[in-house]
């Protein structure tokens, strides 16, 4: 890239040269443009986590993102004095917006009915402002360097700024920060961009050497009232996510963390405790034990050795508890991919009083992989397991519906021992009824014999599971263990039965380029909420 010696004196009001001025604004670009790809995830990962269906939101908050940078870069042209200004007031304008976009839509969402109208007006807000930012950059540099050099480094620091902002979101900002603390930080970062900005972005030729005067510190004193309120944001985030948690839950919210994967809440009623996971309810105490009895007891009584035992899903440690009233059995292995679930599992008071310690047992192995890279491992082909309990969450989104393939069903069946047994939490067979018969029917298509069976939860209504083995089989007739509170010979024999509400619909298999399982899924649920 070419750039041209300053003339003698030419200077920023910091006395940088112009060479320098001229790589700190191409540094500006990478800033930018991280910040930028950072708040637009922000936004979708907060759309798919209160709204669900992770791909429509993510779609559309992709789509209304990209289409506001090409107004904003549109609307560029219409601003021709006074470039340098512009672009210092466009920056302390995408620190606010863009910084305060997710306690913003958090708030929108438990306060009002205008949610989406918000989330969608702040992606198209903060876009435009994105956009406007890049070709004011272009304009302030075309003087200094070769139009195809200065196009093709500032492109070049553009997406480079997008792939680190799309790294940083995933493997550090959200794990470490939650959505909140993460778009306050850059919108921090972008307010202090803007007021560096002010020391050495009139450089250029022909700049406004009077600019350096009361201008210059009248946009430094909004920049660092930007910044400063930022900061007070950043401090108080936690009392920003209760406000809108305790607004969103129904009962007191007792605990709150945002893990790598989701959003972990446990919520306290008068008489119970509630586990939500993206807000979504995985079990109350009033009642979980109907849920896991009927989920763990009906492989067991229908396996031939219970000697080893693997869990996919099941963070909880509930399903785990049930298993160790086996004496028979000598190890469990527990595959979750949240380290965040397992360990609050363990640690938090009120859950290992429910999981009776389950997960602290000598006989357990917990392993923190996505289920589906762990089972289709090469190293673990010859390795078996006599009873698989998969307690996944409900097929909501596409990164779960892969767990519910004809592609997944064949690679448990592969780690099936003869004789062995298997069940599926396969949601409600009354609410989502051509997604609960499409889960039995792609296990079919994976050469597994079933036999789906149903058990009424009060927290969740009629709730579906399938029983499976290599073999046909008819149904089990008694747990053969004690002591249970809901499970006896009738009431296990009941669980076979289906209304003819629930029958079985015409539905296709789920198979991993069709994913027909999250839209049944969706289109249901959606007649119910």
């Amino acid at each position: 890239m070419v750039i041209e010696e300053p003339e003698k004196g030419e200077q920023s009001p910091a006395g940088l040269s112009a060479r320098t001025a001229t790589w700190l604004l191409f540094a500006t670009v990478l800033v930018i443009a991280t910040a930028g790809i950072v708040y637009e995830l922000v936004a979708g990962a907060i759309a798919s986590y209160v709204l669900g269906d992770s791909v429509t939101q993510f779609s559309l908050v992709i789509g209304v993102y990209l289409s506001a940078l090409g107004v904003g870069s549109y609307l560029s042209k219409f601003i021709d004095e006074k470039l340098e200004r512009a672009f210092v007031e466009i920056e302390f304008a995408t620190a606010l917006v863009g910084g305060l976009s997710a306690p913003i839509l958090f708030l929108s969402f438990a306060y009002t009915r205008a949610f989406p109208i918000i989330l969608y007006g702040t992606v198209g807000l903060v876009g435009t402002l994105v956009g406007l930012e890049l070709p004011l950059l272009i304009r302030l540099l075309k003087q200094r360097i070769e139009l195809k050099d200065l196009l093709a480094r500032a492109l070049s620091f553009d997406y480079l700024g997008a792939l680190i902002g799309s790294l940083l979101f995933s493997l550090v900002l959200v794990p470490r920060l939650g959505l909140v603390r993460t778009s306050l930080l850059f919108g921090l970062l972008n307010a202090l961009v803007g007021i560096a900005s002010t020391y050495f972005i009139f450089s250029e030729p022909g700049g406004p050497r009077s600019s350096s005067g009361t201008g210059l510190r009248g946009a430094r004193i909004r920049g660092a009232f930007v910044a400063a309120i930022l900061v007070v944001c950043f401090v108080q985030a936690d009392r920003v996510t209760t406000l809108s948690e305790e607004e969103i839950y129904a009962d007191e919210v007792i605990f709150a963390k945002q893990s790598a994967y989701q959003r972990i809440v446990v919520t306290h009623s008068s008489s119970s405790y509630q586990l939500f996971l993206n807000g979504n309810l995985q079990f109350s105490s009033g009642d979980e034990y109907r849920y896991h009895e009927a989920l763990v007891h009906p492989p067991f009584a229908a396996a031939a050795s219970h000697r080893r035992v693997l869990v996919l899903g099941g963070g909880d440690g509930l399903a785990a508890r049930e298993i160790l009233k086996y004496p028979d059995v000598e190890s469990i292995t527990l595959v979750d991919i949240d380290p965040d679930m397992t360990k609050t599992s363990d640690k938090m008071p009120v859950l290992r009083s429910l999981n009776e310690g389950s997960l602290h047992d000598p006989k357990m192995h917990i392993v923190h992989e996505d289920a589906m890279v762990w089972i289709a491992d090469p190293s673990r082909r010859d390795v078996q397991f006599d009873v698989i309990i998969i307690d996944f969450p409900d097929p909501n989104n596409y990164a779960l519906g892969k767990l519910y393939t004809t592609r997944f069903y064949s690679l448990v069946r592969e780690k099936l021992a003869d004789g062995g047994a298997l069940t599926v939490q396969a949601t409600s067979p009354l609410f989502a009824r051509s997604a609960f018969w499409c889960i039995a029917r792609t296990m079919e298509a994976a050469h597994l014999a079933t036999r789906p069976y149903h058990v009424a939860v009060p927290s969740f209504g009629e709730w579906g599971y399938v029983l499976a083995k290599k073999e046909a089989f008819e149904p089990p007739i008694d747990a053969h263990v004690s002591p249970l509170r809901f499970l006896d010979a009738k009431a296990m024999q009941a669980l076979f039965i289906f209304s003819k509400d629930m029958s079985e619909p015409p539905v296709e298999v789920n198979r991993l380029n069709n994913q027909m399982l999250v839209q049944y899924y969706e289109r249901e649920w959606k007649k119910w909420n």
